[in-house]
């Protein structure tokens, strides 16, 4: 079962990679390094849906199967604490891939569409943050890659991109997020 769901997660990793590199290149001036990651799924962008689906709507389905899984691995004396975490894991993959369902709006980025692609963005990392925080309080085995998640999502991916830029706090809050997940699908039964 954690072979399946590392396997899930990497798949979910890889995709994600693949398509935001692939598709990002095909969208003329678009710059993986400065620019947000779902600019290429804009409304009115060329192959905004392929890119939608590829990068947000599939790995979020993919990551939100291991979630549930995960739920189901943990230990029977599990308490709320990592019930409610796993629970939030889950809905931290479902609000990434809500994202592409959501794209953004080019022409309005701070009203409308973008607004809602924002929320999703936002109820994301407060989901796995807060999972990731409850999981780990919940089970020893999970303490130092929660502890790593909690500082590269927030600190990177929310608080960083004044120091970064955007394109490149995203991309470590995103990658950190998949790691994570991909780490934590191989936990046993016990070690959650």
């Amino acid at each position: 079962m954690r072979s399946t769901d590392r396997g899930l997660a990497g798949a979910a990793a890889l995709l994600a990679l693949c398509a935001a590199v692939g598709l990002g290149a095909a969208l003329p001036g678009y710059s993986q390094l400065a620019h947000p990651l779902a600019l290429p799924g804009a409304q009115g962008v060329p192959r905004a849906l392929a890119f939608n689906l590829m990068v947000f709507v599939l790995p979020g389905a993919l990551l939100a199967t291991v979630a549930w899984r995960l739920r189901g691995r943990l230990p029977g004396d599990s308490g709320l604490t990592a019930r409610l975490g796993s629970t939030l894991l889950l809905l931290a993959a479902l609000a990434y891939a809500t994202q592409g369902l959501l794209p953004l709006d080019p022409d309005a980025p701070d009203a409308g569409a973008s607004r809602l692609h924002a929320t999703a963005w936002t109820l994301w990392w407060i989901a796995f943050l807060a999972g990731t925080a409850l999981l780990a309080a919940g089970g020893r085995a999970l303490r130092p890659a929660a502890a790593a998640a909690w500082v590269m999502v927030f600190g990177l991916g929310v608080l960083a991109p004044g120091l970064l830029g955007a394109g490149i706090s995203q991309r470590l809050a995103f990658a950190a997020w998949f790691g994570w997940m991909w780490w934590s699908a191989g936990l046993s039964r016990g070690g959650a």
